[in-house]
């Protein structure tokens, strides 16, 4: 996806979402966008003009982008909260085999009054998930390798989508260095 992709910035340059080429090219045609950068090794062409490929692109006009405060427990952002890597034994799912996979787990069983928020699911691998089951985790002898809590939205909304190097630093510029460290950190 990375070369087939563009990062599209509002006016302000606040990193909106990823877009498919052929819409950055439209929108730039349309004079919708401008091109920031472009990717040298890809040239688009028709039959009057030659346009090199965007890889970031600035909206002219300034989207308003509404904003929730609490961001919804997804398995996608849960798991990339969590590096990928199960919190109680610390396996990353690249270590997992035949038919281990992530799962989500509930610290507090949702059927002993567990709510499914932020501050209590993990990321489980399938066998620890198993082995906890319906228990607290000092009734199965099991700890957590890191206290649950809700993430940074910023960062788990870029960490979850593949960028270029370029198009991270554009992230950056807007986001700040720690959004920059979490986007190279999650190159496994």
């Amino acid at each position: 996806m990375g070369s087939m992709s563009c990062l599209a910035l509002n006016a302000s340059f606040e990193p909106l979402t990823i877009v498919p080429t052929r819409r950055a090219i439209r929108l730039v045609l349309d004079h919708k966008a401008e091109i920031l950068e472009v990717d040298d090794k890809r040239l688009f062409r028709s039959a009057t003009k030659r346009l090199p490929c965007p890889s970031v692109i600035r909206l002219v006009s300034y989207v308003h982008v509404p904003r929730r405060f609490r961001r919804q427990v997804t398995n996608t952002f849960l798991f990339a909260r969590d590096d990928y890597a199960c919190q109680y034994c610390g396996r990353h799912r690249s270590e997992l085999k035949g038919r281990q996979f992530l799962t989500r787990d509930h610290v507090l069983p949702v059927s002993r009054g567990g709510e499914n928020v932020w501050s209590n699911v993990v990321t489980s691998c399938s066998p620890c998930n198993n082995r906890k089951g319906n228990s607290l985790l000092r009734e199965v002898s099991m700890k957590l390798l890191a206290t649950p809590g809700e993430p940074n939205y910023v960062h788990l909304v870029w960490a979850v989508r593949r960028v270029t190097p370029i198009q991270a630093r554009w992230i950056g510029m807007f986001y700040g260095k720690d959004t920059l460290d979490v986007l190279r950190g999650r190159d496994r």
